[in-house]
């Protein structure tokens, strides 16, 4: 008699290099920056630059930046997604098979998804891990794992977690975090700034909704707070004019100013390179270096107490007439 199908649940988040070398970063980035939907120029015109001058110097100095922030477990992003896996794995229990993949580097979705069905899960939730749709983010997700099914004879019936940028629970778990973060400082800020990764102005023109949801995310956490929360955008890469205003910006100007800030990174659901390296060491020396005196980094959600009570919130949700 063959065991009862099971129902399985992947999370998946952006992805992290094997190692912080320059020949894993530049194996990363180029499967991340040839994605169509990252970089939105003709391939015909876009390769050549990207095999060119991009993957012959970027790589060794992001290499440097990983090396930064790299663990005894590896890369931050992907052992704070293996311990979410593992806490919802534990907090649904038998009910659920509970895996999670990278949508660039390892694991992969795919192989992700063949692992569960292998397990014998004939239904399976996929939730990409960005609380605010961006079609660079959260629809590359769907792409690659509708390009897996593609090769399969037999199919898992599959359901995608739905962007969360004004669910209560997250929210919920947002203010619990920022709360606890403030408590413990030795000083209280006068600006909370949440920088979000940002994306070419272009993206918005065209109809993506990311920057609403982020504005919407920030202007719900501040009633919750009852304080204000400033948006910015980080990461800008290229010559392209990018949201706005700019994170590094923005903390150069505080400093400049004299005025206190605690900053973080409600866009991201684990801490990586771009909250560790760019926020909390390259985003405090750019205010430091602009006079500023006090400033704190936030943590992500991260596996904490409230992140998961989030996930596992949405995920039964999303599970409704499976379990």
């Amino acid at each position: 008699m063959s065991a009862p199908p099971q129902i399985g649940v992947l999370l998946v988040n952006l992805g992290t290099p094997d190692a912080p070398d320059a020949r894993s970063v530049r194996r990363y980035l180029a499967e991340f920056l040839s994605d169509r939907r990252v970089v939105e120029i003709p391939q015909i015109l876009w390769q050549p630059i990207l095999r060119g001058i991009i993957l012959t110097t970027r790589p060794k100095t992001s290499a440097h930046a990983y090396a930064q922030v790299w663990t005894d477990e590896g890369s931050p992003l992907a052992a704070i997604t293996r311990r979410q896996a593992e806490a919802l794995q534990a907090a649904f229990g038998e009910t659920v098979r509970v895996a999670y993949a990278m949508r660039y580097g390892e694991p992969a979705i795919g192989a992700a998804i063949d692992a569960l069905k292998a397990a014998g899960c004939d239904r399976i939730l996929i939730a990409p891990l960005y609380p605010q749709y961006c079609a660079a983010t959260t629809a590359t997700v769907v792409d690659a794992a509708g390009q897996h099914l593609q090769s399969l004879r037999w199919q898992p019936t599959l359901r995608f977690l739905p962007p969360y940028h004004a669910d209560a629970a997250y929210l919920g778990a947002l203010k619990a975090s920022v709360e606890e973060g403030l408590a413990a400082l030795d000083f209280t800020p006068d600006v909370l700034l949440a920088s979000f990764h940002g994306m070419p102005e272009r993206t918005r023109t065209l109809g993506d909704p990311y920057h609403d949801q982020c504005q919407a995310t920030a202007r719900r956490l501040s009633e919750a707070l009852g304080r204000p929360v400033e948006v910015s955008f980080q990461s800008r890469f290229g010559r392209a004019k990018w949201l706005e205003p700019a994170t590094d910006t923005r903390l150069e100007q505080l400093g400049r100013d004299g005025r206190s800030v605690a900053i973080f990174a409600p866009g991201f659901a684990a801490d990586c390179l771009e909250t560790l390296e760019e926020l909390a060491m390259r985003g405090k020396g750019q205010y430091a270096d602009a006079g500023g005196k006090d400033f704190a980094y936030l943590s992500c959600l991260n596996a904490d107490a409230p992140g998961i009570a989030m996930l596992e919130s949405l995920v039964r949700r999303e599970l409704a007439g499976w379990l």
